[in-house]
Order: structure tokens, then C-alpha cells, then sequence
């Protein structure tokens, strides 16, 4: 989500060379990205030694801006040691003093979605940004890995079908809707004319869609764990509908142009819907929404408990 401010800070500036530091696991999400002249990669464990060595690297590049979209105490310290002219980055409780332009990440009572808060940033280093807003950028797939999903296309017989890609991880337990809730909707979909379902997630996630899978259609074909970024991005972009909770997966599915059926627990679509897509999101009115996602007030999880499978089919079959 921090690609339509790369996006607006080159636009701006097209003679400008901009460097892209990110964790190692992540680079395939800006590779290949026309916008960035240069990637940094940092291990997401580093000791002192490859953290001191780093900053030496980014000290002799003499940087004149240095923009923090992270804001976490790694990125920060970045940031406070780049030595670049001008630092720019949130209004954080003890970091105040690292940057020398600060930007409200929260306003009270008027959300304000993540895309734009980093578009903030760079409006706040007295660079201009207009409108149309940028999109979402995620470089297309190589050759071999559209060749690896072409293959598995022509294997699975998915030529012809209506693919829907159910992403059945969560990343934590208040965005978990559970293995039951998912493997009703997986059977549901599965049982329509045409469709054809493939469950997505990480390698962590693969034993929960093996189980989702035992108990669906043999139709049903599981790829958690199996595909990089990019392959799950294609993957998603030759589908009919993804749906999912609010996740990384998600925001790849909205930098393609398959809809999406989103479902939001603990986060609010105000701060985290899928940006500039097609979408229909599914939430329930409780007070206690936003939370951070530590304790549940009501121990029940019930923001997500309360959306049920035929809500969630109901919003899927205008798509299919």
C-alpha cells in the first residue's frame, strides 16, 4: 500500500533516483516496479554488526530525503541514523524527535485509509500530489512463473471455470473466521454450476486447507503454501472472485481486477479496504470495532462470528 505514494513522489519528481528499503520476503512485492531506481535488502532478523554495516551503506549515499512508511522501531532508527537533509515520517509517542516532519497517522473520528496516510508523507515533504490518485502496483509475474501457473491452469482443467480463490489464513486470531465458517462456504461454492474453489494461504495455513479440502468436493484444489507472491497474484487475477479477510492477499487481489469479497473483524474498511477495487465488504456495526487486536472485549470474537456463510454467499454470487 505504499506503492501509490512511490507512484505520486515519482510523478512529481521524475529526475529523481528513489531507493526502496524492504525485509528480504518481500521484495517480490516491488520488483520490477518502474518507479524505483534502486532496492535495498535487509535480512528480517539482523544483528548489530549487519544493522551497523547498513547504515554505513546508506550514510555514504548522502540521501536529501529519507520517508519512513513504517514507523516501526527498526525503520525508525533508519531514519534517525540515514543522516538524510530531510526526515519525514508519523507522529509517534517517543519518536517525535527523529523526523523533521511529522504527520498525524490517526485523526479522531474521521478515519483515514493507509494508502493516504502514506501519500501524507509525501505531501508533507512539500512535494505535490494530485489527483487521480495512483493505484496499486505489483509487477507482473516472470516468465516462469506464468509458465507455472499456465501449466497447473491446464492440469487442474480450471480452463472455462468460474475460479474463485478463498484465502483461508488469517495472520492472527481476531481475523481468523474460522475452519468451520470456511469449509461451509468452500462446500457451498464448490456445489455451484461451473465454479471451481482454490484455498490460499501461507505454509502455515496448509493443514487447515487439507482438512477443508477432505471434507469439499474433489474439485477443490488447495495451493497454500505452494505459490510465491507473483504466482499467487496471478493466480488471483485469472479468478472470478477472491474472497478473504483483511490481509496481504487481499490487497494483491485489489491491485488486479477481480472482485473481492472482504471480510472485516477487528480493522475498519475506513483504514484498510481494498484500495480502488471492485469490492463488496462485510462488517458488523460494534462499538467495540476498531480494536488492536490484543484482547477481545466481549471474548467471543464476535465481529467476525456474527458475518455467517450465507451472508458471505450471498455476497458472492452477483460476481459468479
Amino acid at each position: 500500500m505504499t506503492t501509490p505514494a512511490v507512484a505520486a513522489l515519482k510523478r512529481a519528481l521524475p529526475q529523481a533516483s528513489l531507493t526502496y528499503v524492504v525485509e528480504e520476503p518481500y521484495h517480490r512485492l516491488i520488483r520490477g516496479n518502474p518507479d524505483i531506481d534502486e532496492i535495498i535488502l535487509i535480512p528480517p532478523h539482523q544483528g548489530i554488526l549487519s544493522f551497523l554495516g547498513f547504515i554505513r551503506r546508506v550514510r555514504r549515499e548522502k540521501y536529501d530525503l529519507v520517508i519512513d512508511f513504517h514507523g516501526g522501531p527498526r525503520a525508525s532508527r533508519i531514519a534517525w541514523l540515514s543522516r538524510a537533509r530531510l526526515k519525514v515520517g508519523y507522529e509517534l509517542k517517543h519518536k517525535g524527535f527523529i523526523y523533521d516532519i511529522r504527520v498525524p497517522r490517526h485523526r479522531e473520528g474521521a478515519p483515514v485509509h493507509s494508502v493516504k496516510n502514506h501519500l501524507n508523507l509525501v505531501r508533507a515533504a512539500g512535494i505535490e500530489v494530485h489527483e487521480p490518485w495512483p493505484r496499486l502496483n505489483f509487477p507482473a509475474a516472470g516468465k516462469e512463473e506464468t509458465e507455472r501457473i499456465d501449466k497447473l491452469w491446464a492440469d487442474r482443467g480450471l480452463a472455462g471455470a468460474k475460479v474463485v480463490v478463498l484465502h483461508v489464513g488469517a495472520g492472527n486470531t481476531f481475523r481468523d473466521w474460522g475452519h468451520q465458517k470456511l469449509g461451509g462456504l468452500t462446500g457451498r461454492l464448490a456445489g455451484l454450476l461451473g465454479v471451481r474453489v482454490i484455498l490460499i494461504g501461507s505454509a502455515l495455513d496448509a493443514p487447515r486447507a487439507e482438512e477443508i479440502r477432505k471434507i469439499s468436493p474433489k474439485s477443490v484444489l488447495s495451493l497454500a503454501g505452494e505459490l510465491n507472491l507473483a504466482e499467487l497474484r496471478e493466480v488471483i487475477g485469472r479468478a472470478a472472485l477472491f474472497i478473504g479477510p483483511d490481509s496481504g492477499p487481499m490487497h494483491i487481489a485489489a491491485t488486479t481486477s477481480t472482485p473481492i469479497v472482504a471480510l472485516f473483524g477487528p480493522t475498519l474498511p475506513a483504514n484498510f479496504s481494498p484500495w480502488q477495487a471492485r469490492a463488496t465488504l462485510l462488517e458488523k456495526p460494534l462499538d467495540c470495532r476498531p480494536c488492536k487486536q490484543r484482547k477481545c472485549q466481549t471474548e467471543d470474537f464476535r465481529c467476525l462470528e456474527l458475518i455467517t456463510v450465507d451472508e458471505v454467499l450471498k455476497a458472492c454470487l452477483p460476481y459468479l
